[in-house]
This record gives C-alpha cells, sequence and structure tokens, in this order.
C-alpha cells in the first residue's frame, strides 16, 4: 500500500490594518474589518507578519497628509502589498491618478473614503477569500452592528456620511461628497445590538449631526414596527429610550448649532441623552464666519449657548476653534477670546490655520504668518484653559457617575474613568483614588459613583463611593 502524503492544511490569510484620522474614519474600518471576518480573514498585529496591509488614511490638515503618507511607506517598506482607503486616497495627483500613487506608485489600490466594497474588491484581486461563513459567526462582533475596534464598553454610531456645506476651510465635502443619512431603522437596529452587546457609552457622530435626515426631507422610517421620522430630535429620542434598560449612555458628537438643536436640550435635562453637545463654532466674530462659510449665524451663539443653560444647568459644551484664519484681525481675535470667556465653554480645542491643499480659503487675502497663528493658537488655548480649570474646580465636593475605563487588580490601587462631562480621548478623564472599603471593586466598563475631591490639570481626582 502507497503512503499518501496529506494534503497541506490552507493557511488563513492574515491582513494588517491601520485606521487614521477621526472617529467617522473609525467606523468605516470597523466596517471593512466585519466584512473580512466575515468571509474568513484574520488580522495581524504586524506588517511583517500579515499577506498584505489596508491603511486607511486622513488628508484633513497637513499634519494628518504627512502621518498617512509615512504610514502607507513604512507598511510598504515592511511588508510591500499595500491596499490605500479613505479620505487621503480621495485627493487628486498628477496626470489623473492619485496623491497617494503619486508618492508611492507601488501601493495594490487606492480608494476614497466610505468605499468597504472598493476595498474588498481590492483585496480579492490580491489575497483571495478562503471561505464564505455567515455574519452572524463573526468571532468577537456585536451582531448586526460587526466588528468594533474600541474598548468593548464604548463605540461609536455612525448615523449620515457626507456634508452639504461648503466651509472655506474644509475640503471633506470634496472626499466624502454631499450628505447621505443612513435609515433611522439600520441606525436603531445598530445601537439596539451594540447595548446588548455590552455597550455602555453610544457616540453619535457624522460630518453634521444636526443635519440628518435633511438629505430625505426627514422621511418617515420604521423601528420595531412603529414609525419614527428620520430626523434627529425623533433619533436621539429612540435612543435614549434604548440605552434607558441597559443604563447606558448616550454623547451626541459634530452637532451643529443650528435653532433646531434647542429642541434636544429638554431631553438631556429629562436624562434621555447625556446633557453634552459638542458643537464645532470654529469662531465667533460674524465677519470672519462670513469668510469661513459657516452655517448657522454666528452672532446668535451666545443666546443660544444661554437658552441652553437655562433649559439644561448641567448641559457640558465643547468646540473647536481655528485662529489665524485669513484675514483675522487682532480686533476679530479679540472677539473670539471674549466669546470663550462669556460662553463658558467647558472644553475648547483649537487648530491654527493650515492652508491645505484644495481648501477656498487659501485664496482669500490676508494669509498670516505661521508664527502669528501659532502664537494666536497659544493665547487661545492659555484662555481655554482658564476657563476649563475654573469650571473643574467648581465640581469639588459633588458626586459624580463615572464610567471605568481603566482599572488593574479590580481597581484596588485605582483607576481611571470619565464623567458624562468627558468624550473618550479628547477630553480630559477622572482619576480615581483606591476604594477606601475592602469590599469596594473597579470594573471596566461599568459605573462607579465618586466624589470629585480635586483638580489636576484638565482632569478630575475623585474617590469611589
Amino acid at each position: 500500500m502507497n503512503d499518501v502524503a496529506p494534503a497541506p492544511t490552507p493557511t488563513t490569510p492574515k491582513i494588517g490594518f491601520v485606521s487614521l484620522g477621526c472617529p467617522k474614519n473609525l467606523t468605516d474600518s470597523e466596517l471593512i474589518l466585519t466584512q473580512l471576518s466575515a468571509e474568513g480573514y484574520q488580522t495581524a498585529k504586524t506588517f511583517e507578519g500579515a499577506d498584505l496591509v489596508i491603511v486607511n488614511t486622513c488628508g484633513f490638515i497637513d499634519d494628518a497628509v504627512r502621518e498617512s503618507l509615512d504610514t502607507i511607506g513604512e507598511a510598504l517598506a515592511e511588508n510591500g502589498k499595500v491596499i490605500v482607503t479613505g479620505c487621503l486616497g480621495a485627493k487628486s495627483g498628477k496626470d489623473g491618478g492619485t496623491l497617494v500613487q503619486d508618492v508611492h506608485p507601488s501601493v495594490l489600490a487606492v480608494t476614497g473614503p466610505h468605499a468597504a466594497q472598493e476595498v474588498m474588491d481590492a483585496v480579492h484581486r490580491n489575497l483571495p477569500k478562503p471561505h464564505d461563513p455567515f455574519l452572524d459567526l463573526v468571532p468577537g462582533a456585536f451582531g448586526a452592528a460587526g466588528i468594533k475596534l474600541t474598548p468593548r464598553h464604548y463605540a461609536y454610531l455612525k448615523i449620515s456620511e457626507g456634508c452639504n456645506h461648503r466651509c472655506t476651510f474644509c475640503i471633506i465635502p470634496s472626499m466624502r461628497g454631499d450628505l447621505v443619512s443612513r435609515p433611522v431603522g439600520d441606525v436603531l437596529a445598530e445601537a439596539k445590538a451594540l447595548f446588548a452587546g455590552g455597550v455602555k457609552e453610544l457616540l453619535v457622530v457624522s460630518q453634521d449631526t444636526s443635519a440628518y435626515g435633511v438629505d430625505l426631507k426627514y422621511r418617515t422610517g420604521f423601528w420595531d414596527g412603529q414609525p419614527v421620522k428620520t430626523r434627529l430630535l425623533e433619533l436621539v429620542h429612540k435612543l435614549g429610550e434604548i440605552a434607558e434598560p441597559y443604563g447606558a449612555w448616550v454623547r451626541l458628537h459634530y452637532v451643529y448649532p443650528y435653532p433646531s438643536v434647542d429642541e434636544i436640550v429638554p431631553l438631556m435635562a429629562a436624562g434621555k441623552v447625556l446633557p453634552y453637545l459638542d458643537v464645532p463654532f470654529q469662531h465667533s466674530h460674524p465677519d470672519v464666519l462670513k469668510r469661513m462659510k459657516r452655517p448657522a449665524s454666528g452672532e446668535k451663539n451666545l443666546e443660544r449657548i444661554e437658552r441652553w443653560r437655562a433649559a439644561c444647568p448641567e448641559i457640558v459644551i465643547r468646540s473647536t476653534f481655528i485662529a489665524g484664519f485669513p484675514g483675522e484681525t487682532e480686533e476679530e481675535f479679540q472677539h473670539l477670546l471674549d466669546f470663550l470667556r462669556e460662553a463658558q465653554i467647558d472644553r475648547a480645542g483649537c487648530f491654527a490655520y493650515s492652508d491645505v491643499a484644495g481648501a477656498a480659503a487659501n485664496q482669500l487675502p490676508g494669509m498670516l504668518p505661521v508664527a502669528l497663528r501659532e502664537e494666536r493658537r497659544a493665547r487661545f488655548m492659555a484662555v481655554a484653559e482658564e476657563v476649563s480649570v475654573a469650571k473643574l474646580q467648581s465640581r469639588v465636593g459633588a458626586s459624580m457617575q463615572v464610567l471605568v475605563d481603566h482599572a488593574p487588580g479590580l481597581g484596588r490601587k485605582g483607576g481611571i474613568g470619565r464623567s458624562y462631562a468627558d468624550a473618550p480621548e479628547i477630553d480630559g478623564v477622572v482619576h480615581l483614588l483606591p476604594p477606601q472599603k475592602i469590599s469596594k471593586q473597579l470594573k471596566v466598563g461599568e459605573f462607579t459613583r465618586a466624589h470629585i475631591v480635586g483638580v489636576q490639570g484638565h482632569d478630575l481626582v475623585a474617590q469611589p463611593v
């Protein structure tokens, strides 16, 4: 009898994955990884250990472009087979190609953002899929919500793609297109799957969250057999209802200050969603806002904030601003600093204006020297810190609910968490001291009550109770 050599066991193809940029990019990465896992691909922890690498890029400002191009170069050097997707992939290069291909001509394929199927097609061409399992067999997934790259206790929920505005400093619409809202039933089904899977904080994101449903003329969809209008107010109300049995938080990001947002603040006061608004004001002076072509009327933002605080005194407002925009005078900049103090913005970030290739603002007169832009950014951040620290000091002595993010050894030596005022990665944290009671434990992904005892920079210090 002849010995027959056993057939070689096929190895599972492994893909390296790098996700750069904002949370909206992260949700695109999660979708691609869910599809890869559903088709039997595995992820590799290193470039060298992968059969192919996907880099999801950011192309919003020059620093992000450099980081993306450097990462692509590193992946090519260590692996050689690289597929590029994301916002930088949409940037045009010479002779009808892309900027990525101009710099790195050996990449296997380049797609723009929100292009999961194009990425999958490129993967199939260069690394054939091993088999066809069902989506519900995806390991580590949240059922209909798929795979998430965040810690298991919080997740981003993208409700729309693209933006209808044409702000002069921004090139996102040229990369991601006009507003396209997701069907409200799909959004709510994903939220339900995430809460059922253990998510304790849902972060709602898009390019313009306030505009949700505008492109669909707010048409009525369906969730759980009930009609629901495709509009932010109704969506937030339903998200709050779904989150309540799980004791979970819902946090809103990228909320433009339209008058319609006033309707959502009472839901915050009633505890349906977190009293937290991430509002990209960008500036305060009417003339600068006009040059920026910003939506909503900036001169009314101060009174709008006052109305929000009257309706919900606990509301926390975070925002981003640009210092040194073309033509910005010292008087206009001082107007911004005065606004920051008067509006009492709880959490403020600031960018020095970056003349990103393709942005209409680059053609405006009065481009300021880079050193002056940076100097104004530094002055802005000094005032922002002054306001923020005073706000934090006012919390000393209060008792707050804290979501635990890090607690080695069940928190015997303390841990790190966040209050409702702290979004992950962009705001401060709550440093939790070792519990005084031996029986008290801190568990990642669970809430604990804590007594605020001090301030440490942009963070709070608290004693679990």
